[in-house]
């Protein structure tokens, strides 16, 4: 059962006014997003369609900012991001664009980016330093810091020419960021030679702001055997083979061990009998960490699809038992000895061309998240009474899709010559005619779950996105899009504080972006949504 008050929304703007609060910095904040969370939930809240905008380039969102053009148009979608307004008056606007960098050849557009925000407690060089960052990837090796807010280059940093990087990540979120190579397949003339390649790809790895190198680091079949994928995580090499096996490898370990050279950014560096400095062009940066015998291993397992995640409250992992006929099933167990947690085995019993598909629940209590095509599932982890060396896993509450009863029945069909016949179907669990989850989001500010169903109504499909309580499940709004939505096609969903934003990627490479933002004011809303409906929409071309 959940709380039987509710919040009073009123007094909490007098106690934030009269500054009735701990020392604690963080309350004001905490107590602004409950204000906003109950705005968001409270009946008389619309969200409003304030934006649609069209693009031949993908669309990409990251904390209130829209990036079009592979990341060289930046739009702001809020101006509320510090939460500084006044919570009893509160009109929607228009996305406004923050800046738009001056184009650019194929070969040196962004093809990855990742958003860096400043670090607390930490002294830095610059003032820039203290304002968020684009972390970027370019077409040709370089890796750039760009001010978000501005879009003007701030640092550079030249990778290499011996292999094409391609993807950003966090190793450890807003710390380290790892940058990942294309795999190596070698020259078109070596395949057909049969020569195979044994470096699959590189690993470059640096401490964020100020920038500093930790290394770059080779995967070679030769010491990691007939390997397809690598990445890393949480300082953890993870290390993917095509027979389904996951192997685990401490960074740290391999980086004392195998380092050749510790290399500094912008130090002068002799490598290969050739000199240069290190991160600009022509050098780069030399791969100074080259494995020359197998590294200690921490942990393997094997699992359909390579499919492994680790989380919880102590340590588990999830994987899929490695056979095309489990695929669906999911064993939930303890890292530390590999025994399967009571009732560890999760799998929903549904009839769908989707699968389902479960994950450990992003606001860190440890639970866990396994959303079907008519259910989603929150589950927790327990110890087992009178036994605290084994848990248990239980359902925490359920959310269920809303559908019509028995509608896979014996139905009466008429014949030509007057006789009544029954026909017997089933239809499956995601079928379009039947409200179907699609997307399920965790809005950590707000602590809510969001959750998209959609249904297909006549020729078109309906979605509306739902708020739900994240600790009891319990249902706090519903908003209709506006949009049609195509289950053929890609999607991505959004909600952020008091935005929702909808990206649909249609056949032909064209991608549409919704914006929604919260209205409270009824009044100013209807003035606000026939202002933006007269507006053309198509002020920002990309």
């Amino acid at each position: 059962m959940g709380p039987s008050q509710k919040p009073n929304v009123c007094r909490r703007l007098s106690r934030r006014a009269l500054g009735f609060f701990s020392r604690d910095a963080g309350v004001v904040q905490r107590t602004n997003l409950g204000i906003l969370r109950a705005l968001v939930c409270q009946e008389s809240t619309k969200f409003k369609n304030v934006w649609t905008t069209h693009s031949k380039s993908p669309i990409a969102y990251e904390r209130g900012r829209i990036y079009f053009d592979n990341y060289r148009c930046c739009v702001s979608s809020t101006d509320s991001s510090g939460l500084l307004l006044d919570f009893c008056f509160y009109v929607a606007s228009e996305p406004r664009k923050l800046y738009e960098m001056p184009k650019c050849s194929k070969s040196e557009k962004i093809e990855d980016a990742l958003l860096w925000e400043c670090p607390v407690g930490e002294m830095l060089p610059n003032t820039s330093d203290y304002k968020s960052s684009l972390i970027a990837l370019t077409a040709h090796n370089w890796l750039l810091r760009i001010s978000a807010t501005t879009g003007k280059v701030l640092e550079k940093i030249y990778l290499a020419s011996y292999c094409k990087f391609r993807y950003l990540s966090w190793d450890t979120p807003q710390e380290v960021i790892a940058v990942k190579s294309a795999q190596n397949k070698g020259s078109a003339l070596a395949q057909q030679a049969g020569i195979q390649q044994p470096v699959l790809l590189y690993l470059a790895v640096f401490h964020v702001l100020p920038f500093s190198l930790i290394g770059i680091l080779e995967i070679n079949k030769k010491i990691f055997g007939s390997v397809t994928d690598a990445t890393l995580s949480h300082g953890i090499l993870i290390v993917m083979y095509s027979s389904g096996l996951v192997r685990l490898y401490s960074f740290q370990a391999i980086t004392e061990q195998f380092m050749q050279q510790k290399l500094d950014l912008g130090c002068a560096c002799r490598w290969g009998g050739t000199t240069g400095t290190v991160g600009e062009a022509p050098f780069g940066i030399p791969c100074n960490i080259k494995i020359t015998d197998t590294p200690p291993l921490l942990f393997e397992v094997s699992s359909l699809e390579n499919a492994f995640q680790i989380g919880g409250h102590p340590w588990h992992y999830i994987i899929t038992p490695n056979k095309k006929k489990q695929k669906g099933v999911f064993h939930i167990c303890a890292l530390k000895d590999n025994s399967l947690a009571k009732n560890g085995v999760q799998e929903m019993e549904c009839c769908s061309l989707e699968s389902d598909w479960i994950y450990f629940h992003p606001d860190t209590s440890g639970r866990i998240i396994h959303v079907g095509p008519n259910q989603v599932k929150v589950l927790k982890l327990s110890e087992v009474e009178n036994n605290s060396a084994q848990h248990q896993i239980s359902e925490d509450f359920v959310i269920l899709a809303n559908r019509e009863k028995n509608k896979n029945e014996n139905l009466p069909t008429v014949t030509a010559s007057g006789r009544v016949v029954k026909k017997s179907f089933n239809l499956l669990d995601d079928d379009p005619e039947q409200e179907t989850f699609k997307i399920v989001d965790y809005e950590d500010e707000l602590d809510l779950l969001s959750v998209v169903a959609v249904t297909q109504i006549d020729a078109e499909g309906k979605a509306h996105l739902d708020f739900h309580c994240n600790e009891y499940g319990t249902l706090l709004k519903s908003i209709a899009l506006v949009e049609s939505w195509d289950v053929t096609y890609s999607h991505e969903v959004y909600f952020d504080r008091d935005l929702v934003l909808h990206i649909e990627q249609k056949p032909s490479r064209v991608f549409s972006c919704y914006v929604y933002q919260m209205v409270c004011d009824p009044g100013e809303e209807e003035e606000t949504t026939n202002r933006s409906c007269k507006k053309d929409c198509s002020s920002f071309k990309f």
